[in-house]
């Protein structure tokens, strides 16, 4: 492809993505001041290299995927988030408080709220985890959190309001208790270990042991279920665009959405932002999916942006690498 072609290629992907509407002839002639006959010849090579197709419904023509893909590794730059966007992506990476799952999971949902897109969050899998400890943490107006660590450096917390006949000396036993037996445990199974391996035990020693048991176990439960979770942002945004204009389209990647192991293989095994379009998303043939590893702190997952195929390639690469960047230099 010589340098013409690839400006004309450029034109023809971003004016499509912009306008959603075939480009023909006559707007490159203008563009371009060349000859219809010179962009028509021009267009029919690029058709023939197999980097744009005819519309079916007009004479303009589409960019394909192979010309979405040569698009961004070849022609696309990064673009530079305004003022607007630094300030709420930096105000949620600079919070100290936030522990990195919270704040990846925020900042994908005002990228989701920027881009109108789909943000997917996959965490870790909490299988993948042991229990290293267990902490109570008193609080005023009988109140405690529930602090649990596993070998991987995840931590999760739950607040829970104790009943007045609860005393905070049980609390902590029992936690001594837990890490004595349960540390090293895979964390899918504590909650099980807890039923038939803790329980027996404080029963005998503990006055309100259901209650305490009770406790734990939701802390547990909890972790399970954050820890293997996917954390979606704009779900309904993907379904705004023109190409999911029928009922049909729409019940069927509603399903995907729905379904947790189709959505799983969007979890990124290469490093950087990978970028993988239409059949080659493994989610739908219909859009892409920009997607990117992240491992702060020993805390390791996925963020991903879903949208169609004729997505702001230049304006979401660049929100990831902003929020990559920001996160890897506030660590927590």
């Amino acid at each position: 492809m010589d340098e013409r072609q690839r400006e004309l290629l450029k034109e023809i992907v971003e004016s499509y993505i912009k306008s959603v509407k075939p480009v023909g002839s006559q707007a490159l002639c203008k563009k371009f001041k060349l000859s219809s006959a010179t962009i028509r010849n021009e267009m029919a090579t690029l058709e023939k290299l197999g980097y744009i197709e005819k519309n079916h419904v007009s004479s303009g023509r589409v960019p394909s995927e192979r010309g979405y893909k040569y698009y961004v590794e070849q022609l696309m730059k990064p673009k530079e988030l305004n003022g607007e966007e630094m300030l709420k992506l930096q105000t949620i990476c600079h919070n100290q408080q936030l522990q990195v799952s919270d704040a990846i999971a925020k900042c994908m949902e005002i990228i989701a709220d920027i881009t109108n897109y789909t943000s997917v969050v996959l965490g870790k899998n909490s299988s993948d985890n042991n229990l290293q400890q267990v902490n109570i943490i008193p609080l005023d107006n009988n109140q405690i959190i529930a602090l649990v660590c596993t070998n991987k450096g995840i931590v999760e917390n739950k607040k829970f309001k104790i009943s007045e006949n609860i005393f905070m000396e049980e609390l902590v036993k029992t936690c001594e208790i837990i890490n004595k037996m349960l540390v090293g445990t895979p964390i899918d199974e504590v909650s099980q270990r807890l039923e038939y391996d803790i329980k027996p035990i404080i029963s005998k020693t503990i006055n309100q042991y259901e209650k305490v048991y009770e406790i734990f176990y939701d802390a547990f439960n909890d972790f399970t279920k954050n820890s293997a979770n996917v954390y979606f942002s704009g779900k309904t945004n993907i379904l705004k665009q023109p190409e999911y204009d029928n009922i049909e389209e729409i019940k069927r990647i509603v399903n995907k959405f729905e379904d947790e192991s189709l959505v799983r293989k969007i979890e990124s095994k290469s490093e950087g932002i990978n970028v993988y379009i239409g059949e080659e998303s493994e989610f739908d043939p219909n859009v892409t999916v920009i997607k990117s590893k992240y491992n702060i702190n020993g805390e390791e997952g996925t963020i991903a942006i879903v949208g169609p195929k004729r997505m702001e390639y230049d304006r979401v690469i660049g929100l990831l690498e902003y929020i990559n960047e920001e996160l890897k230099s506030n660590d927590r």
